[in-house]
């Protein structure tokens, strides 16, 4: 038998596989379709703006039943934070390193394309 090629796509199949069944964080993140697409919706709100699940759902052009099914991995990833107090439970994006390097990220991508 032959060997497979270093850069041929059958060799990445392992690898792409290995990555799958122990995924990083982002590869965890965003295994779920519309989590990039509430990523990008906070990413766009305005700083300590604090929005319901409503209003982010309509910010982020996608159902209630969608921010609500991934609310809570949003809060664990630190992208959110539950406003204490609050009714009806209000949000707003994180001040933790995760939402500031997915601002720089957003920030370097968008330069980018100037």
């Amino acid at each position: 038998m032959s060997e497979t090629p270093q850069g041929h796509p059958a060799a990445e199949t392992d690898t792409k596989e290995a990555r799958l069944e122990n995924p990083s964080g982002i590869l965890y993140l965003f295994q779920h379709e519309s989590v990039p697409i509430l990523v990008d919706a906070v990413l766009t709100l305005p700083p300590s703006r604090e929005v319901t699940k409503t209003e982010l759902a309509d910010h982020a052009s996608v159902t209630q039943q969608t921010v609500s099914k991934y609310t809570d991995l949003l809060l664990e990833a630190d992208i959110l934070e539950g406003v204490p107090n609050s009714s009806p439970r209000r949000y707003r994006v994180a001040k933790s390193d995760v939402a500031r390097e997915l601002f720089e990220l957003n920030s370097a991508l968008n330069a980018g394309e100037s």
